[in-house]
């Protein structure tokens, strides 16, 4: 069992001394429509007893030659987008893309249960009913009384430990997960776009993620009023 100390999140800065743990239970082979992978899976126990299951994705060809530099997808599930097909947001579409990256380039995607930014599925609805009136996906959780991110990264240092990984190439157009993980010890070298389409479904928000939390994503000019 592995523990950590400190709950850098998206919400703010390193919290208290709140204790947290990390343990390793199983790995098994899961061919998917990607492709053959190794399915790795933890048990982690949050400082306010929450309890999740976060799996690594590894291709089962995937022969690192490295400790640094592994690319990583820090990927958080969406229910809605991953399971029923919803096209209000790009998050399905960046899962298959990190996926096809894993499987062309050698790398892994570390995904963990924090639905919609962190609030849950269930309050996740309620954000989709504001939005439905109005709303961007920010001010909708402001309007539910979340932050505008709760999610928190806290395992990750020490599922890369485990797998003695030394430092990433990070998939993502989110530079608040860099500074996360960054806090929490991980060594981002750099980071690599991952940017899906955009559609008439997923626009608003897409460009709430670029003008309201400072996505890096690709495609600004598609974006604009």
């Amino acid at each position: 069992l592995r523990r950590g100390v400190g709950m850098p999140s998206a919400a703010g800065g390193v919290g208290g001394a709140d204790n947290t743990e990390t343990a390793f239970i199983a790995e098994c082979a899961l061919p998917t429509t990607h492709g053959e992978f190794r399915m790795r899976a933890y048990r982690h126990i949050r400082a306010d007893g929450e309890v999740l299951e976060p799996v690594v994705m590894i291709p089962a060809n995937y022969l690192r030659a490295s400790a640094n530099d592994v690319v990583i997808r820090v990927h958080d599930q969406c229910v809605t987008s991953e399971v029923f097909g919803s096209r209000r947001c790009d998050c399905k579409e960046q899962l298959d893309l990190a996926l096809s990256v894993a499987q062309q380039l050698g790398g892994m995607v570390i995904y963990l249960q924090q639905e919609g930014r962190g609030i849950g599925l269930a309050n996740k609805v309620a954000a989709y009913k504001l939005q439905d009136g109005g709303l961007d996906t920010v001010d909708a959780n402001r309007h539910l009384g979340f932050e505008d991110d709760e999610r928190s990264y806290e395992c990750v240092p020490w599922i890369l430990n485990d797998m003695a990984i030394e430092s990433v190439v990070l998939l993502t157009n989110n530079p608040m997960k860099v500074r996360c993980l960054t806090e929490l010890g991980v060594e981002v070298t750099k980071t690599m776009p991952i940017a899906a389409a955009v559609t008439e479904w997923n626009q608003r928000y897409l460009k709430a993620k670029v003008k309201r939390m400072n996505h890096n994503d690709e495609w600004p000019t598609a974006l604009e009023e």
